[in-house]
């Protein structure tokens, strides 16, 4: 976002916007904030209908904030817009940090079901196995077919000769 743009948010003006980041520029590393080129100011007057310099208008490179650097400027400006939107990121800061706690203490949780359930696999596995066993019929032997006489043997004597 431009300085303006954010001076705009933040209820103060663009020049005390850019002095507060002057004074503390070691907040502000270039991934935070840097200033546009004098190509790409000119291309950025050429889109936007400002008046020509000596009438008005912007007469300097404007500065660019990224997503952090608007963060740090709320921390740097005294405005109560910028106040307020400090005291909110550190509470959403805090509310995401209570958050990835509650969701490792869940993950935490998970895993030890899953450790259980797989000791428990295993288990139910064995149980199943047995209890298949349990509702097969028995294997009877098979009878034999055809007809068998059961009769006592006959007792036969025979004489001996000498």
């Amino acid at each position: 976002m431009l300085d303006s743009d954010l001076a705009a948010i933040y209820g103060t003006s663009t020049r005390r916007l850019n002095e507060r980041l002057h004074r503390n520029r070691e907040r502000f590393p270039t991934d935070f904030a840097f200033q546009l080129t004098a190509e790409e100011f000119k291309r950025l007057m050429s889109q936007i209908a400002t008046s020509k310099k000596g009438r008005g208008g912007r007469r300097k490179r404007p500065w660019v904030f990224t997503e952090h650097g608007a963060i740090m400027l709320a921390t740097v400006l005294s405005s109560q817009v910028a106040i307020q939107a400090s005291v909110r990121v550190v509470r959403a800061f805090v509310r995401l940090r209570e958050m990835v706690a509650a969701n490792a203490e869940f993950a935490n949780k998970l895993k030890d079901l899953e450790r259980r359930l797989d000791s428990h696999d295993e288990e139910i596995i064995e149980l199943f196995a047995v209890l298949k066993r349990l509702l097969e019929p028995e294997a009877k032997p098979k009878r034999e077919i055809g007809f068998h006489v059961r009769e006592r043997a006959a007792r036969y004597r025979t004489k001996r000769r000498l």
